[in-house]
């Protein structure tokens, strides 16, 4: 009688599970609202020089970063900025542009320094107190670092906050997403929580530009995204722990009553008999589990087929981590306000999770993964390309469009990645191995503001470098195992030999189309021969 055998009888897609599910919706938007804020308080609009006092027009020219007056070039100190609906970015009040626009770019990558101790420390809290509260207290973690940014007037303390608000850069949401796929029924799983992340998701996303223009500043616009943050504390009013963490705690009792409370909110009626049986099995499991010796994550670097699969998975990490990041922020320059091409855009996010459904067991993991980095990768350098050679003021429309289906792309490529590497990493080390090379992506994101900064010099350069090394994560997909209709690897040993003699070109959807081939071929070599 193990969990999932409790759980059909407790209920595992009833009152309990829709509430989970509207809970986690609530959770994405606080996640998207607090991940985007540092995009939406950063924005850069056009800008020019200030009039100096002695200004001439017919002698004097003003730039966007200097001032030519009588054919001599000096460099401005003020600048008049086109701000939409009045908005007050980051940028426009400390007049972090030209000389010192490099200032933006320090104090936001300490964002993604953050979030990588953060995913390191709240995943080890995680474990140590309880799925549950480290949600909650990681939630309010960073919605404090976005409430403090607020108030900051110096780099170094722009630079501090953004680390604090880093540091729970999406750990609230996969810690919520592990608490619902536990409790939801495997036959609901993709597409619950599929619908569910591209659909509240993308509300927040696409709302908090309108926030922004609503509040008109920066500061104001953090306090409102780290509002929504305080409606987490009620969580553990409505929700039970992980049973699953409970039980690996040994903690046996307090699953027991988990499931009980479960099974009366939807409204079950469990024999006494099912949950003894159950704690039994446990118990057992838990006795025999500590005469063996653990599997580790480093481990996985010991045996040459399972290295290469690491490290191969750890650098597509930190591809599509930096490319999903960059693809998200860079809206700006291309004709259209960037608010209304950050909020429109946004919406890309539910056909990429219904592209996920779709494709995903047609065309195999590795097939999805490869081609989503493929055509992200075309499509990136097509807009670098469009946006040196066009105006953006005449093809603003299909420069906002190409922005929008690159981010489509990435989107796709994120999602893709995070279940194709969770079904090749071993059972016995899924939980390290998936956070390890989750952080790992996190940590080289520190450098995608700097990317983004490069756009200050020639402007398609972020999107040709993205585009290059989303075609090297392409490559490196083609030397990974296929895992659709599989049975995954449960140790390092399995992870070893798994798909072993298979060739880089194998994709299912190739196959079955070769074998359906071959079948009729035989079929008609059969009725010649009958005949």
């Amino acid at each position: 009688m193990d969990l999932q055998s409790v759980l059909e009888k407790c209920g595992n897609f009833g009152p309990y599970q829709i509430l989970l599910l509207g809970l986690f919706g609530y959770t994405n938007i606080v996640s998207s609202l607090h991940y985007f804020s540092q995009t939406i308080i950063s924005f850069t609009p056009s800008h020019r020089c200030s009039q100096p006092k002695d200004y001439q027009p017919n002698s004097t020219s003003l730039l966007s970063c200097s001032i030519v007056q009588f054919d001599v070039e000096f460099k401005c100190t003020s600048w008049d900025f086109e701000r939409e609906s009045n908005y007050e970015s980051v940028t426009t009040e400390h007049k972090w542009v030209c000389d010192d626009a490099y200032k933006l770019a320090v104090g936001q990558s300490f964002f993604f320094i953050g979030s990588a101790l953060g995913s390191i420390f709240f995943g080890y809290l995680a474990d140590r107190i309880g799925r549950l509260p480290a949600c909650v207290l990681s939630t309010l973690t960073g919605a404090s670092g976005d409430f403090f940014t607020s108030f900051v007037e110096s780099l170094p303390w722009f630079s501090f906050t953004r680390f604090i608000s880093g540091l729970s850069m999406d750990t609230q949401y996969v810690l919520m997403y592990i608490l619902v796929f536990e409790y939801l029924s495997p036959q609901h799983r993709t597409f619950g929580l599929n619908i569910i992340l591209g659909v509240f998701y993308c509300v927040g996303l696409m709302i908090s530009p309108w926030i922004a223009i609503w509040v008109t500043n920066w500061r104001h616009y953090l306090w409102a995204a780290s509002l929504p943050a305080l409606g987490m504390l009620l969580f553990p009013v409505f929700l039970h722990e992980s049973a699953e963490w409970l039980l690996t705690k040994g903690k046996f009792e307090k699953a027991e009553k988990s499931l009980r409370g479960v099974a009366k909110f939807n409204g079950r009626q469990v024999d006494d008999s099912v949950f003894d049986e159950f704690i039994k099995h446990y118990r057992e499991k838990l006795n025999n589990s500590q005469n063996k010796t653990s599997d580790t994550f480093m481990g996985m670097l010991r045996t040459p087929r399972l290295r290469k699969f690491t490290i191969i998975l750890l650098i597509k990490s930190m591809i599509i981590t930096i490319a999903f990041d960059i693809l998200s922020r860079n809206v700006e320059g291309v004709g259209i306000s960037p608010f209304k091409l950050f909020s429109y855009s946004g919406f890309c996010y539910l056909p990429a999770g219904l592209t996920i459904i779709l494709f995903q067991n047609k065309i195999g993991r590795k097939g999805m993964a490869c081609a989503s980095l493929f055509v992200g990768a075309i499509i990136t350098a097509a807009t670098g390309y469009l946006v040196a050679t066009l105006d953006p003021k005449d093809y603003s429309v299909l420069l906002g469009f190409m922005v929008s289906l690159g981010r489509y792309g990435a989107v796709v490529a994120y999602d893709a990645e995070a279940q194709y590497a969770a079904e090749i990493i071993p059972t016995s080390v899924k939980g390290r191995g998936v956070a390890n090379i989750h952080v790992v992506g996190n940590a080289f994101a520190f450098f995608s503001s700097y990317i983004i900064y490069l756009g200050t010099f020639y402007k398609p350069l972020p999107s040709l470098m993205i585009s290059f090394i989303l075609l090297i994560g392409a490559c490196l997909c083609l030397a990974l195992p296929e895992t659709l209709h599989k049975n995954l690897p449960q140790n390092l040993e399995e992870g070893e030999m798994f798909a072993k003699g298979e060739k880089w070109y194998y994709f299912p959807c190739f196959s079955r189309r070769q074998k359906t081939q071959k079948s009729a071929s035989q079929l008609e070599s059969f009725g010649g021969i009958t005949n």
